[in-house]
């Protein structure tokens, strides 16, 4: 016999006083959240709910439990939105986050006409969200992501499978453009832009549960700009565009870097926070300019 349901009332200020009493903000909400995921319900669901079953109780404990030590929300639900896209995440990779979104805004901006890139090229692609996000923008173009983990690569692999994206991408394990050839009509990166010195002063959500190799761009957090700059002009259409992800108060030494490497900046675009996030180049020698194929 199952044991009798419980007050969803008690199990809520229960779990929000938890989360109170780990330092986490917004507590109630996340508790709902939480009660959401457990229950497999959305938001305007659990307002119809007064009792909770046992069996959801006991995940949402161990949940509970696990937000406690700090573990992201994501992880503890397994997926993830972004763009229009739902994806699976895993210690293997960095969570996708909305201040990425500003990467395929500036793409759209630049380049409105959905036949103009063909082919995409996505350097440290963890998730998969910036080539995917890309690809459903696209429809003719076919993508190649790029990961230093195999795991990483997987896991894109499944989420190109799950937004049913998977006969126009391909995710490898690699480093950076190795093994690589060709050209590309976008070359797009998020890549570790963390300098070391600052890992440990992180949110424990992201220090102690995200890759660090996804985080640490070494001293000053550019080596891996330097490292993919200075081959992008090799795999880049003479028409084509470099996007990345960088970190705040990076965009002149990143346009620096850039510039040596024969390429201009054509467009810096800002995240909802106000901070530049996205810094997209073209070739010096390109004729095209911004919104224009």
């Amino acid at each position: 016999m199952s044991a009798n349901p419980v007050s969803l009332k008690q199990v809520l200020d229960d779990m929000a006083r938890a989360l109170t009493q780990a330092g986490i903000e917004s507590a109630r909400m996340e508790a709902r959240r939480l009660a959401c995921w457990a229950l497999g319900c959305d938001a305007a669901g659990l307002l119809t709910r007064d009792t909770i079953p046992e069996d959801a109780r006991g995940r949402l404990v161990s949940a509970v439990t696990r937000r406690c030590r700090r573990e992201p929300m994501a992880m503890i639900e397994g997926e993830t939105g972004f763009w229009s896209l739902t994806l699976g995440v895993s210690e293997a990779t960095l969570i996708p986050r909305g201040d990425s979104e500003a990467l395929i805004e500036a793409l759209l901006a630049l380049r409105p006409n959905r036949v103009a890139v063909r082919t995409i090229l996505d350097l440290g692609t963890g998730t998969g969200c910036l080539l995917l996000a890309a690809l459903s923008e696209y429809p003719e173009a076919f993508g190649v992501g790029i990961d230093l983990a195999p795991e990483a690569a997987c896991l894109a692999s499944h989420n190109a499978a799950r937004n049913r994206l998977e006969t126009r991408s391909v995710f490898l394990a690699g480093s950076w453009f190795a093994a690589l050839k060709g050209q590309f009509d976008l070359i797009l990166s998020n890549p570790p832009y963390i300098p070391v010195g600052e890992i440990a002063g992180l949110m424990p959500e992201v220090r102690d549960y995200e890759p660090t190799r996804a985080l640490a761009g070494g001293n000053d957090g550019l080596d891996a700009y330097r490292a993919i700059l200075t081959e992008a002009s090799d795999y880049l259409s003479p028409s084509g565009l470099v996007i990345f992800e960088i970190g705040q108060g990076q965009e002149r030494d990143v346009t620096r870097i850039a510039q040596e490497e024969g390429l201009k900046l054509c467009e810096a675009r800002s995240d909802l926070g106000g901070v530049i996030r996205a810094l997209c180049f073209e070739r010096k020698d390109s004729t095209l300019s911004p919104g224009h194929e």
